[in-house]
């Protein structure tokens, strides 16, 4: 077995709507079927016994050992703790190789539990030792590594509940919600709106202080020092017992509580001063200490915390009752569990000192040891919920905390005997106050009730009906999205929209272009989805990209299909049929929006069988107002576009709406069929996302298709009263459109230049000139940047052969390079003649073209009489 060509797919894909890995695995003879290789699914869950079943119920095929390797992978990640369930092992055209598709949560997890699996399955087919538990260890301790933490997961899981895309920034805690202009950002439990001022402020406890009691809050008396005599000066000036800890630290690091001699605060300050860049030393309030976490304007969580500690037994050291307590599942080395393990650091050393043990002390039954004096969760304490009882001015003065620093998420710090009273009256101080709070106490406390912590940040972040999604347009088939999804792009922009685009010539913002080449796939839609002026989007979504890595956007708005037709790029990908094709344009109707809307090409049988598979709507579009889809559609009361006469109509019901084709400009009056098609698909995008009919007719008479605006779309150019149109055509249902729209234009002589694309079916590249060689008197053939792959004079004699028996081309040419080709073809124009060239470098064969016009019409101007005399 042989594993090659994996594949992160990212996003919504052609096997599920999951992130998953695919790869194409290659099995011999005999790994065909597993029942082949004698003792093998014993030998495999002998290893591994939680492997599940092999074999789907209900079926008996044979099993490759393909679908072992990915069942193995799957049940990895699951019992490293990751939720996994989905996977697709499939066999290709070619004998032996399967397409391999397994569920992942994280992307190096999922890739080191395949690495994993292959491993494994080679030592059950050698009878070969494998250590399952190290590689379960490898896989836990990675997902731990990678996966964001518990508080910022919380605040995604909450999002998700709300429909509020996500995507995470970093390896770390920075995550984007919502899209475009309606984005917002968290670093952990820390809102993009909290400033780095109010951020400041929280790490400087002094400061802190100082403007909570300006504020009327309680906070304990003290003083930052300068050396631990100074400490102790200060504890003499507070009066014992005190609290010396750093004035910048975090997570409790460095800090004691309840010291009172000498010794005891020096100690103390040495302690402290490793965690911060200065020490502070202020009055030891006694009580509990209290977790208060305010979000906006309220409190949502309270919890009591405690310190690490152990109950004596008279029979184990304080280190052996520590092991026990590890050994509880909740407990891990960092954020990732809902406890921290105790250490026996230097800090408990001294605590225990403080008692007169040693963690090899064997204390008495039932004596409470306290291996810390403060309680974070983060060194070992424990948590108990009592949200419930805070009382309401308790509550107020831990908000006013939060306020007067200036932060969203605040982790306010008390210190009191209880919280069911106001804290003036039992003495009661706040001692800190903390921008991005761990949420772990919240979320999972020792005892008591979880609180909701994500979906209150959530609810903070975004309106109640507020979901951060921009409207989002995906338009995929084999012709005619470039010029439809500009089209629809033009169309939201006359309404007053700043519309992200991507498409085969780039990313636009507006009338922006910010990059350049072949755009059409997820990460540049994903790039568009994260720029912050953009308030819709609309996407030209290629086959190749959904291939390689799904779709860009978890669900649009609409999904336009264009057409399927004959298809393109066929025998690529293991894609070898039109319904292969049909199958993986589908994906975008399969991830519309419960609410949205499909817009299908009603007579291309390929694309109008996606209908059932849209969650949302369908709207039919055809130029055959006939079409028993259009008719049936709009009897049952749905939405249809078709073409009747010098009209598009949008029906629905009795309800009609009619925009002239004289009236889009594209269409040529309605004489060029694919634009007609082009404007009804837009049109019918339009309509889905409820752009008002003025705005629709507006967008559509100004929407001008010039080679600046949509470059390589049946761009037409004057060339010595001649007329040339250059076009990206690359594919026999292209070359057939553009013939039957130039037949019916008058000419005195017509020329085509073309070339292939080499990457293409050798019948594919045919059958472009045996198209053209119906239509056109000479045809240029050229061979330069398009081979990919091919050997040289290949594609030309495919092209070459195509034209064997032509009924009307009787010059042909052969050049070498697309330049000379266009200026062959360009030279022998005459007046009245038409010149079809099919451009390959579209942005530099269109600058080519247009730098010959404006040569030739500078020579015409020299030449005449009013250029000779302007010479002298």
């Amino acid at each position: 077995m042989e594993v090659s060509r994996i594949r992160a797919l990212r996003g919504p894909n052609l096997w599920s709507r999951r992130t998953a890995l695919e790869a194409i695995v290659s099995c011999d003879e005999a790994e065909r079927d597993i029942a082949r290789i004698a003792g093998f699914e014993d030998r495999l869950r002998a290893r591994f016994p939680a492997i599940g079943l092999l074999q789907p119920v209900g079926q008996e095929n044979a099993i490759p050992l393909a679908r072992a390797l990915g069942l193995t992978a799957l049940a990895l990640q699951a019992q490293a703790g990751c939720p996994v369930t989905f996977l697709a092992a499939v066999p290709t055209l070619e004998s032996g190789i399967y397409q391999v598709a397994v569920e992942y949560t994280e992307e190096a997890v999922g890739r080191l539990a395949l690495e994993l699996a292959e491993q494994l399955c080679a030592a059950a087919v050698r009878d070969a030792p494998f250590d399952l538990e190290a590689a379960l260890a490898r896989l836990r301790d990675l997902d731990e590594d990678v996966r964001i933490g518990p508080s910022t997961s919380a605040i995604v899981q909450a999002a998700v509940q709300r429909g509020i895309p996500f995507r995470r920034l970093t390896e770390g805690s920075l995550v984007q919600f919502g899209w475009g202009k309606r984005q917002r950002r968290i670093q952990a439990a820390e809102m993009d709106r909290s400033s780095a001022i109010a951020e400041s402020i929280a790490q400087d406890k002094e400061l802190t202080k100082m403007l909570l009691h300006t504020a009327g809050v309680p906070v304990p008396q003290g003083r930052p020092v300068s050396d631990a005599e100074d400490a102790w000066a200060a504890a003499q000036e507070i009066g014992a017992p005190v609290v010396v800890k750093p004035q910048d630290g975090n997570q409790g690091k460095g800090v004691a509580v309840n010291v009172s001699t000498r010794e005891q605060v020096l100690a103390a300050y040495e302690v402290a001063e490793r965690y911060g860049s200065s020490v502070m030393v202020e009055r030891y309030i006694p009580g509990h200490d209290f977790r208060l976490l305010v979000v906006g304007n309220a409190l949502v969580a309270a919890s009591r915390r405690d310190p690490p500690q152990v109950f004596g037994d008279a029979v184990h050291t304080i280190r052996e009752l520590v092991e026990e307590v590890n050994k509880d599942p909740r407990r891990g080395e960092g954020h990732a569990t809902s406890l921290t393990k105790i250490r026996l650091d230097d800090i408990a050393m001294a605590t225990l000192a403080k008692s007169g043990y040693t963690p090899d002390s064997v204390p008495p039954k039932g004596a409470l040891v306290i291996l810390r004096n403060n309680a974070n969760l983060s060194t070992g304490g424990t948590a108990t919920d009592v949200t419930d009882d805070v009382h309401p001015e308790f509550a107020a003065h831990a908000i006013a905390a939060a306020r007067t620093v200036g932060l969203d998420i605040c982790g306010v710090d008390v210190v009191a005997g209880t919280v069911i009273q106001p804290m003036e009256s039992q003495g009661g101080a706040i001692v800190e106050v903390n921008a991005a709070p761990g949420l772990r106490m919240h979320l999972a406390p020792s005892y008591g009730k979880p609180r909701a912590v994500g979906e209150a940040v959530i609810a903070d972040m975004f309106a109640s009906d507020d979901d951060g999604r921009i409207p989002l347009v995906a338009v995929a088939g084999t012709n005619g999205k470039t010029t439809t999804v500009r089209l629809i792009a033009h169309l939201l922009g006359a309404k007053g929209h700043t519309v992200g685009m991507t498409n085969s010539d780039g990313v636009y913002i507006g009338a922006q272009r910010i990059d350049v080449g072949d755009c059409s796939g997820p990460r540049s839609a994903r790039n568009v989805l994260l720029h912050p002026d953009v308030d819709a989007a609309v996407f030209e979504t290629a086959r190749g990209g959904i291939l390689r890595e799904g779709l860009g956007f978890d669900r649009c708005d609409v999904a336009v299909v264009t057409n399927i037709g004959m298809g393109d790029h066929l025998g690529l990908n293991f894609i070898s049929t039109v319904e292969d094709l049909a199958v993986v344009k589908r994906v975008i109707v399969e991830n519309v929006a419960p609410t949205g809307t499909a817009v299908l090409n009603a007579a291309d049988a390929n694309v109008a069988a996606m209908a059932e598979a849209c969650p949302g709507s369908v709207i039919f579009f055809s130029s055959d107002r006939q079409h028993t889809l259009i008719t049936t559609h709009r009897a049952k009361n749905q939405r249809v576009v078709y073409r009747d006469g010098d009209d598009i109509v949008a029906a629905q019901g009795g309800e009609e709406h009619r925009i002239a084709l004289a009236g889009i400009p594209i269409t040529y009056d309605g004489a060029i069929d694919f634009q007609v098609e082009n404007a009804m698909a837009a049109i019918a995008a339009a309509w889905a996302l409820g752009l008002d009919w003025d705005t629709v007719r507006r967008g559509a008479g100004s929407f001008v298709n010039d080679a600046q605006t949509a470059p390589g779309r049946f761009n037409r150019f004057t060339f010595r009263g001649a007329t040339v149109f250059a076009d990206y055509g690359h594919n026999p249902d292209a070359i057939h459109a553009l013939v039957r729209a130039i037949e019916r234009m008058p000419a005195n002589r017509r020329s085509a230049v073309i070339s292939g694309a080499g990457d293409r079916r050798d019948i594919d590249i045919q059958k472009q000139t045996e198209i053209l060689g119906a239509a056109f008197e000479q045809v240029v053939l050229y061979e330069d940047q398009c081979q990919r792959g091919r050997q040289d004079g290949e594609v030309l004699a495919l092209l070459r052969r195509g034209l064997e028996g032509a009924t009307r081309t009787r010059d042909v040419r052969e050049i070498r390079g697309e330049f000379l080709a266009i200026d062959t073809a360009l030279d022998e124009l005459q007046p009245g003649d038409l010149c079809l060239i099919l451009v390959d470098q579209v942005e530099e064969a269109l600058a080519h073209i247009a730098g010959r016009i404006a040569d030739d019409a500078l020579k015409g101007a020299t030449l005449s009489p009013a250029g000779l005399s302007a010479a002298h």
